[in-house]
């Protein structure tokens, strides 16, 4: 039992049963999902700290309510923090999301009606990327570049090509299923021949920039659009990185423009998960990471699936479900099954709805978080295949949750591998 669902045993039972039961879902399965990161119990013990109901609209100094001394400080230590560790001159931590940090880059730097270069869904981008079900896709006009079909990798020659044919306000560089690194110099020269603005879309690695493991965005991007979660292993939300020339305009566009008063809680967590990241350690576990998804990527490729770019860069990994016979979704619930957790994605040049996408998509940050190495990325590629095989619904499925209970005992989820050996335990 969690201490606070212990509290809640008398106030509020059916709360504290819910509680109770996402513990024991989270101390049997295995997380492999991209998009997510066990934080560490100091980044939940501050956000269920006396900051949580602090309301504090403006920013540090320019606050519309009074009593605000301690959320000024918690608020310069996270930007300081966010600017020494991804070497940016201006850093903004009050969006709530990675996609409300993307509308407050739109809003800084765009009108609706302009033209904007962005990776297409189908190959990878995200809904803010232009999708006519997001903000972006009905306030701008989008244009999508994709990836080569014989390898997979961004075809820089469609977008340069698209560039200059659509003369795009603003060209987005990054995605959330593309599991490759971005050539940011290669994006800034193309912006620049065209008088772009370039936003980074990094949600998905700035972990990995902070760990060191890949080339930052900073020094090439206008705007680089961040979240604190994922790798970085912090509390949901997002981050904002810009020249000290835009710093104004993006300030702006979180608030007063597209957010009200910020959560005080969670940025006092960004603070403290941007400090760790900063420390030696971090690196290492970025670079666990990496290796993790390569081997992992190795043994789905073993098992039938093919990579949908050869292999990865990041801690993500992307596959074709179709050598299998099976369809993303019908993979995802067969392993849900089994107690093995990942999601989908689309194919590149594969003409279905999304629903009916071959795409499987997976993330090693949570397994390299509770310790996981080389022997067991080989084991969890050898259950994701026999959970494929075997189906959702199947003789074997018990056995393979049993297995896979089994492997989570032996790397609990309050471990956390970030830190040094003797803290870690």
């Amino acid at each position: 039992m969690t201490e606070v669902s212990g509290t809640l045993q008398q106030s509020d039972p059916a709360l504290a049963a819910i509680l109770d039961a996402e513990l024991d879902r989270r101390q049997r399965e295995v997380h492999l999902l991209a998009g997510e990161n066990f934080a560490s119990p100091e980044v939940r013990a501050v956000l269920a700290g006396p900051l949580g109901d602090k309301y504090a609209e403006g920013y540090p100094g320019r606050r519309h309510h009074s009593g605000c001394a301690q959320a000024d400080a918690a608020e310069r230590l996270a930007v300081d923090r966010a600017k020494a560790l991804f070497g940016a001159e201006h850093a903004n931590v009050q969006p709530y999301t990675g996609t409300s940090a993307v509308l407050a880059a739109y809003a800084a730097l765009l009108r609706p009606g302009d033209a904007v270069l962005a990776m297409s869904l189908a190959h990878g981008g995200h809904l803010s990327q232009g999708s006519g079900s997001n903000f972006s896709g009905r306030w701008f006009d989008f244009t999508g570049y994709g990836v080569r079909e014989s390898d997979g990798l961004i075809d820089l020659d469609q977008v340069r090509d698209l560039a200059r044919a659509v003369r795009p306000k603003a060209i987005v560089a990054g995605a959330i299923s593309y599991p490759r690194a971005i050539d940011w110099a290669a994006f800034r020269a193309i912006a620049d021949e065209v008088g772009a603005y370039l936003v980074a879309a990094a949600a998905q690695t700035i972990g990995l920039v902070a760990g060191g493991v890949l080339d930052s965005p900073v020094p090439y991007a206008d705007v680089v659009c961040g979240v604190t979660h994922k790798v970085l292993g912090g509390p949901r939300g997002g981050l904002l990185l810009c020249s000290a020339e835009l710093a104004g305009r993006v300030d702006r566009a979180v608030f007063p423009f597209t957010q009200g008063g910020p959560e005080m809680n969670q940025i006092a967590a960004k603070a403290l998960a941007l400090g760790e990241a900063a420390k030696p350690e971090f690196a290492g576990y970025a670079r666990r990471s990496v290796a993790n998804a390569r081997l992992l990527a190795a043994g789905l490729a073993e098992q039938g699936l093919r990579l949908l770019t050869g292999g990865t860069d990041t801690h993500l990994v992307t596959a074709d479900a179709r050598p299998l016979g099976r369809t993303g979704h019908e993979v995802e619930r067969a392993c849900e099954a089994a107690g093995l957790l990942l999601g989908t994605c689309a194919v590149p040049f594969e003409d279905v709805p999304p629903v009916q996408s071959s795409g499987v998509r997976l993330g090693t940050a949570c397994v390299t978080t509770q310790g996981m190495g080389g022997a067991e990325m080989a084991a969890l590629a050898d259950l994701v295949g026999r959970a494929v095989r075997s189906g959702e619904a199947s003789a074997a499925t018990a056995e393979l949750a049993a297995e896979v209970a089994s492997l989570v005992g032996r790397f609990p989820v309050d471990r956390d591998a970030r830190r040094p050996a003797e803290s870690s335990a």
